[in-house]
């Protein structure tokens, strides 16, 4: 009797995580479409779904989003929140094989260009544009310039931190900048600024996702993906719960209510884990990743003695490859996502 005692206490231990629980780490920073990985953390919503795979997940906020991705990379952790080029220029490219386990949302307004001096995207042409650079902000600004029939040797390019750009284009009289929000409403709202382009005009080309390493556990995958589609859930319901959820992540993030709210409209986040499959399948999302390459092996992110923006191949779920197909780095898959919208997590 007492070896079935004994038997059964370890059981509920290791399913309680308490004992022999395999123990996972994800980092995640500060965005929009990430506070929820903190709500879900403080609230119990990622324990419940590790005990029910009977594994521990350590959440870690940190700071310094680029750091958090290098740290992923390293292997410090096993998850981390980042963009689709980020994903491709860091661990990527870094030789790390990783997976975009979830697609979170799109930025569908949350990064502009705002200047004092013009009205267009056109008017940039000769101006000191200041972003932070080789970002997302890089990229879309590169976008946005081609397709008003102009290119980076028609400006002047100053690299400038999120920390610094808000402050700087408020006292910058002729100031010309592309951020991302939260300071991007801070410079929407400066004397004489103009916002003259925004993600919108390019969606679902700046992707936020949870990747993780693609050697990672099922148990790991499905609890990631069972935590995050019941916290966004409770944040796009209705009542009380909704509004505490909301309230939660406002507050994390340093916003108001009404400035979280504001941001989530411009965040366009994929409640249903169907609609994150049909984005995921989609020729668009081959169409972006072919930009963001190109993109990226321009500037030089591939690193030195890189022949072709083919040296990293980016799978997709029907099984097509951009880039080397004996060297893939990035993959997109649908089937935990799918998982999810079957309720089979």
């Amino acid at each position: 009797m007492w070896q079935k005692l004994i038997l059964g206490l370890i059981v509920w231990l290791a399913a309680t995580g308490c004992y022999g629980a395999e123990k996972y780490r994800l980092a995640w920073s500060h965005y929009t479409g990430w506070e929820p990985w903190g709500y879900a953390y403080d609230n119990g919503i990622i324990k419940k779904w590790a005990d029910k795979y009977g594994i521990q997940i350590e959440v870690t906020l940190v700071n310094d989003y680029i750091e958090s991705i290098n740290l992923y990379t390293t292997g410090q952790f096993d998850a981390c929140t980042m963009t689709n080029m980020d994903a491709l220029t860091i661990p990527a490219v870094g030789g790390k094989d990783s997976t975009a386990l979830l697609i979170g949302d799109f930025s569908n307004g949350n990064d502009g260009i705002v200047i004092k001096k013009g009205d267009s995207v056109k008017s940039l042409k000769g101006q000191n544009v200041k972003l932070v650079e080789l970002s997302v902000s890089h990229y879309m600004l590169a976008r946005a310039l081609d397709m008003n029939g102009l290119s980076e040797r028609d400006i002047k390019i100053t690299n400038t931190s999120d920390a610094e750009i808000a402050s700087v284009f408020l006292t910058d009289p002729a100031g010309a900048v592309v951020t991302w929000n939260p300071p991007l409403q801070q410079v929407r709202n400066g004397k004489g600024a103009k916002l003259v382009f925004d993600s919108s005009k390019i969606p679902g080309e700046i992707i936020d996702m949870l990747v993780v390493r693609s050697d990672a556990p099922e148990t790991l995958k499905k609890a990631l993906a069972g935590a995050w589609f019941e916290t966004i859930g409770i944040m796009s319901g209705k009542g009380k719960s909704a509004k505490d959820a909301i309230e939660f992540m406002a507050q994390q993030s340093g916003a108001t209510h009404a400035e979280f709210a504001s941001q989530l409209k411009t965040t366009a986040m994929f409640y249903q884990a169907a609609e994150a499959v049909k984005f995921a399948r989609s020729d668009k999302l081959k169409q972006t990743m072919e930009h963001v390459r190109t993109f990226a092996f321009d500037k030089g992110l591939y690193g030195n003695g890189a022949p072709s923006k083919d040296l990293v191949g980016i799978s997709f779920p029907d099984g097509s490859v951009l880039g080397d197909k004996n060297n893939v780095k990035l993959r997109f898959d649908a089937g935990i996502m799918q998982s999810a919208a079957d309720g089979k997590l």
